[in-house]
């Protein structure tokens, strides 16, 4: 099959639904044969697959909890197995509960920075052997316009991913030499079941706030992840933000 990722193997985590599914669609349309994770066997990873390999790509699920070292070692090894390495790595995986500070339990807190945080930097190491040994990899980690600006009642989701800009930068210069490339995407306000997550006071402000006046829609991120993983894209993207986010961040 011919496209911009012909003979690439890319791997999703989140793939199941929201951005994590219009990615790994996107990606199957140009040719990549696709790992595809997700923390719920039961979710939509399984229709994700399907309407994947209905495009002519192969696919292989793995159940993960992407904040779980062993879990992430052994999604890697089967990969590995499977394809003989991963050339494309898309960190996406995350959840986004709300809570103002001074309500905010320690557990929360921890769970936040480990399932959006924490799994950026254990995909991004298990992912970095087989890149190095070839000279060739792209990390595109899904950040936040959040991760920019802040949000009230979502300090643990907006360190969360401010860190994973903060990391992304860092390690775009720690690889580089390597035929490595790392970038952010940091979409705005998005349509997703993740979006259940915010009081619809929250919601109904933001969206009047936005220079565009609506939530974006996953396929519309999806084109940022697909210009990343592409070859033009690695001769000057690297250590960017990309922000698709209805305007809500201006840089």
């Amino acid at each position: 099959m011919s496209g911009a990722l012909s003979g690439r193997v890319a791997l999703v985590t989140g793939a199941g639904r929201g951005i994590g599914a219009a990615i790994a669609e996107a990606y199957a349309r140009e040719g990549a044969s696709l790992c595809l994770a997700d923390r719920d066997a039961d979710g939509g990873i399984a229709e994700v697959s399907r309407r994947c390999e209905a495009l002519g790509v192969q696919t292989l699920r793995l159940t993960a909890d992407v904040s779980d070292e062993a879990d992430v070692v052994a999604m890697f090894g089967r990969a590995e197995q499977e394809f003989g390495g991963v050339d494309v790595v898309v960190n996406n995986a995350g959840i986004l509960t709300e809570c103002r500070v001074e309500q905010m339990s320690t557990a929360m807190w921890d769970e936040m920075i480990a399932v959006d945080l924490r799994s950026v930097f254990l995909c991004s190491r298990a992912a970095l052997p087989h890149m190095q040994r070839q000279g060739f990899g792209r990390i595109i980690n899904v950040a936040s316009q959040l991760g920019q600006k802040g949000g009230v009642g979502l300090a643990h989701y907006s360190a969360a991913k401010a860190g994973v800009i903060g990391f992304t930068r860092a390690l775009a210069r720690e690889v580089g030499k390597h035929g490595i490339t790392a970038n952010c995407i940091a979409p705005g306000p998005i349509d997703t079941p993740l979006a259940d997550g915010l009081s619809d006071e929250w919601i109904r402000t933001l969206t009047a706030s936005l220079p565009l006046g609506r939530f974006g829609a996953p396929h519309e991120v999806a084109p940022t992840a697909v210009l990343l993983a592409s070859d033009p894209a690695g001769n000057i993207y690297t250590g960017q933000t990309l922000g698709p986010n209805s305007g809500d961040v201006m840089l």
